[in-house]
């Protein structure tokens, strides 16, 4: 990578200004969610940059007993945790397989993970909504999770598999040596030594899984075990009818500013989690 400090003075800047039109591409839309949500509910056609004045009104809609906005966080909670666990395990286990073990069609059987996660989401809710109507699992949290899974495991299978590969296998040979089963190095030598890859998988399958709205709106009417992004698209104004654009824009400044937190705070863990096994 070209250091920065020898690049012409014309250039370092071209490069500062690309990087700051970036940013300010990608903020000022959450910006302006923030914004909306901290308005009164009547202010909803202000376009002053400033809420003026400030508002908890639309928060105070959101977490309104009739609206269930705390069952709906809880659902999600539920839908993405068991979700990132179950990845984790699955996805680790085939990872390593693919990695490290030798046996027939391992190049088609990656081929075959690969292949889908290349499949979007739309095209298979027929499918899904027809067998799931035949075992009974509509209004269930296995309809949201089973999908998410299978969308999640084939990023979790290839991330942890870069990982496995970096690994010498001197590192089991030399644990085996000392007396520990394959299963053994595994757990107590790899596992620990993987641990930032799993880290990184498991945050953004928990960003994905919790941010998943139309196999959830497929699967669940139940509003008991709604989750947070079919609840907000389903908001109702005083009529009924009409669309409460600040309440939306509250409850969706509830819904990701965590998520943004832990990116935040974790940024380092994940860039080094997405690019370990470039470099040798």
């Amino acid at each position: 990578m070209t250091d920065q400090t020898k690049l012409p003075t014309g250039r370092r800047w071209l490069l500062h200004i690309g990087v700051a039109i970036i940013v300010v591409y990608c903020l000022v839309p959450f910006y302006w969610m923030i914004v909306s949500a901290f308005r009164r509910p009547s202010d909803v056609a202000d376009k002053s940059v400033i809420p003026s004045p400030f508002s908890l009104g639309n928060f105070d809609a959101v977490f309104s007993p009739s609206v269930g906005f705390w069952r709906a966080l809880g659902n999600s909670v539920i839908v993405a945790g068991v979700t990132t666990i179950l990845t984790l395990i699955v996805g680790t286990f085939a990872a390593y397989t693919i990695a490290r073990l030798d046996f027939r069609f391992k190049n088609v059987v990656a081929g075959i993970v690969i292949a889908t996660s290349m499949f979007p989401g739309v095209a298979l809710l027929v499918p899904l909504l027809k067998l799931f109507t035949d075992i009974g699992w509509i209004n269930s949290y296995q309809a949201m999770i089973i999908p998410d899974l299978s969308f999640a495991l084939p990023l979790a299978v290839w991330t942890l598999a870069t990982f496995f590969r970096q690994m010498p296998k001197e590192l089991e040979e030399a644990a085996m040596v000392d007396g520990l089963t394959r299963g053994q190095a595994f757990r107590q030598v790899i596992l620990p030594l993987a641990a930032p890859g799993m880290f990184t998988t498991a945050i953004i399958t928990f960003i994905a899984a919790w941010n998943e709205f139309i196999i959830a709106l497929t699967m669940v009417n139940d509003k008991d075990i709604q989750v947070a992004t079919v609840t907000i698209s389903q908001f109702t104004g005083a009529s009924g009818f009409d669309s409460p654009f600040g309440t939306k824009m509250a409850a969706g400044v509830i819904v990701t500013v965590p998520l943004v937190i832990v990116v935040l705070i974790f940024q380092r863990r994940i860039i080094a989690g997405l690019t370990a096994g470039g470099v040798k």
